[in-house]
């Protein structure tokens, strides 16, 4: 009963400890990129991310956040009982205690991305 006790605590506090979500710090890729460039490693983020653990719900849920404005964000969070670490998003936990560290390049665009035109 005490295991069960334990496991129940940090889901029952995670909405009191939710975070207000901030946008991320600004930050610069290692080379200027272009946006498909750019789109080509969140996708290939986003499909490996689920293999290094976690629930798949929580994974998809934290990309719909992160492709969303601030204020949808925080309601997909929240309604998925993520434990925002980071006001970033950069570190995150589901009710389980699973950790859900995501790059900044999920979340935002480099200073240095190459515009058209």
């Amino acid at each position: 009963m005490a295991a069960a006790t334990a496991v129940a605590a940090p889901a029952a506090q995670g909405l009191e400890n939710s975070k207000k979500l901030k946008k991320p710090k600004a930050w610069k890729h290692t080379q200027p990129i272009t946006p498909a460039q750019l789109k080509q490693m969140r996708d290939e983020f986003w499909d490996t991310a689920p293999h290094y653990g976690g629930q798949k719900e929580i994974w998809d849920a934290l990309r719909v956040a992160a492709e969303s404005d601030l204020a949808l964000a925080q309601t997909i969070v929240d309604s998925a009982g993520i434990i925002i670490s980071n006001p970033d998003m950069t570190l995150c936990y589901d009710e389980r205690g699973a950790k859900y560290e995501l790059p900044k390049y999920v979340l935002s665009e480099p200073t240095n991305l190459i515009r058209d035109g």
